[in-house]
């Protein structure tokens, strides 16, 4: 090799921090940079036996061909994770390279270099992040069955629980003693707490986890809050509390996620109850077309809350209170799930309250579009007027409790899911259709609900029955067609309130 070339060479490679190797057309090596000596450990002179074409563990590779095509047709190219077979026996770690593969000429005569990257740390290090990605993924896997696992196994049991001491207080009270009575109110007060805080619990892990989807459409906020003062009502009474309702108008239409809205509604609302002990609550829905906002106030005269609490209203778990023999059980969650779902809807909630006088909630949520234009009248479908529901239970244990609570009004036809025909649709004994909605059957069912409502010439209601409580999931039968989903446990009042809702 000549001096100039050399010269050249060195001028060119010597102070770049990658090691370099030139080959020249016959594949022999013809020049390497000091980097290349001192990570690789060959001078020039160690390898100049040596021909790059020869090769086979580069043939096999196919770094031979990289070469080729940089020599016949100045082809510029990158090979990922190569290992040089000059590396492999020696005794330190083999490294992952990028080698690039570029043509030179000088002087009339062609050159491949080979630049090489060492890729080693980079690769462990994706590799350590895809680890724990993967590893990251079945957490949440596992996080969220355990979930929807422990929802299900917690929620199908407390509604039979809750049900049927319901039914025990409303008619067998008569033949208990005042003993006996302090302990079946006891059951169905922890029964009623422990689903509270079951509920609060998993929604706000879901939450927290970044897990939670939102389903909004334009509803009528005058029904939601009329749904839900119907599932307080009884609440209410039973402490000698007037709920005292005044809308501006029938129809005012917000963007929101419905499951949301009411669990929302019904937390303030169950608060209100809950710390008041005598006079009212009064509940105002009303719009503000300038602001595009519509405006749902909840005032009470209960205890109040002071002003150095205030600032803390917000905090999941967080309680004005905390002495263990407080008058006021509750986990501290509900008014803080209700600010999270109010906000992912892009609402807000302000809370203002004088200790000993009351407190009056402002939930604020944005206007629909439907407000603004005319919807038309549907038309008119032909109904039937027969009390009879035809439900699907594959298991029965909710048709045998439902069948309790509604002995009075509704008779009832219990299916399998698996004896489903759509040709049922074509029958008029029955006013209503309700789905018990297992878990493994969701898919089956949503399909079931888009059918019926696509086929049913007297378009009845359809109510869904679940344990599931996550609300993208609840939202999905919501757009599939069902008129109200109902998350067990529910209580009489719960089912009656869906129903008079549903059939209005």
């Amino acid at each position: 090799m000549s001096e100039s070339l050399l010269k050249y060479f060195r001028l060119m490679y010597d102070s770049i921090r990658f090691p370099i190797q030139v080959v020249n057309k016959g594949g022999y090596v013809v020049y390497v940079n000091e980097l290349f000596t001192i990570q690789w450990g060959y001078t020039l002179s160690e390898i100049k036996e040596y021909n790059i074409f020869q090769d086979n563990e580069l043939v096999r590779k196919g770094v031979q061909q990289l070469i080729n095509d940089a020599f016949e047709k100045e082809k510029y190219s990158t090979f990922d994770n190569y290992v040089d077979s000059l590396l492999i026996n020696r005794e330190f770690a083999v490294p992952l390279l990028r080698t690039s593969i570029f043509p030179i000429n000088y002087n009339g005569e062609s050159y491949v270099v080979l630049l090489h990257e060492d890729q080693t740390e980079q690769v462990l290090a994706e590799e350590e992040i895809k680890k724990a990605r993967d590893m990251g993924k079945e957490a949440e896997r596992l996080k969220d069955t355990f979930l929807t696992v422990l929802s299900h196994e917690l929620r199908t049991p407390l509604n039979i629980i809750l049900g049927y001491s319901t039914i025990i207080r409303e008619n067998l009270i008569d033949k208990f003693n005042a003993e006996e009575k302090i302990y079946l109110d006891n059951l169905y007060a922890g029964s009623t707490r422990l689903f509270k805080s079951i509920t609060q619990m998993l929604e706000f892990a879901q939450i927290e986890a970044g897990n939670y989807k939102m389903s909004i459409d334009s509803y009528n906020l005058c029904e939601v809050v009329q749904s839900c003062i119907v599932t307080n009502n009884q609440n209410a009474i039973d402490k000698n509390l007037e709920i005292k309702a005044n809308f501006e108008k029938n129809k005012i239409y917000a963007d929101m996620d419905l499951q949301c809205t009411e669990t929302a509604i019904n937390n303030l609302l169950d608060n209100a109850i809950k710390f008041t002990r005598h006079g009212f609550i009064d509940i105002e829905v009303s719009l503000t077309e300038d602001r595009g906002l519509a405006t749902c106030k909840i005032k009470d005269t209960g205890i109040g809350i002071s002003s150095q609490y205030l600032d803390h209203l917000h905090q999941p778990f967080s309680q004005e209170d905390l002495n263990i023999g407080r008058n006021y059980e509750g986990n501290g969650l509900g008014l803080a799930l209700s600010k999270k779902y109010i906000e992912k809807m892009g609402g807000s909630i302000l809370v203002d309250s004088i200790k000993g006088v009351g407190t009056t909630v402002t939930v604020t949520l944005p206007l629909s579009k439907e407000q603004f234009r005319e919807l038309p009248e549907s038309p008119a479908v032909e109904g039937v007027d027969f009390n009879k529901i035809y439900m699907f239970d594959d298991t029965q244990e909710s048709y045998n409790l439902i069948k309790v609570f509604l002995r009075d009004t509704y008779k009832f036809e219990n299916h399998n899911f698996d004896n489903y025909d759509i040709d049922f649709v074509k029958e008029d004994y029955f006013s209503i259709i309700m789905l018990d909605v297992p878990k493994n059957l969701w898919d089956k069912c949503l399909e079931m609900v888009r059918e019926i409502k696509d086929n049913d010439p007297f378009k009845r209601p359809v109510l869904v029955l679940s344990s599931e409580f996550m609300h993208d999931k609840i939202a999905s039968f919501y757009q599939s067609g069902a008129d109200k989903f109902l998350v067990k446990p529910f209580s009489k009042n719960h089912l009656l309130a869906a129903i008079e809702k549903i059939t209005a």
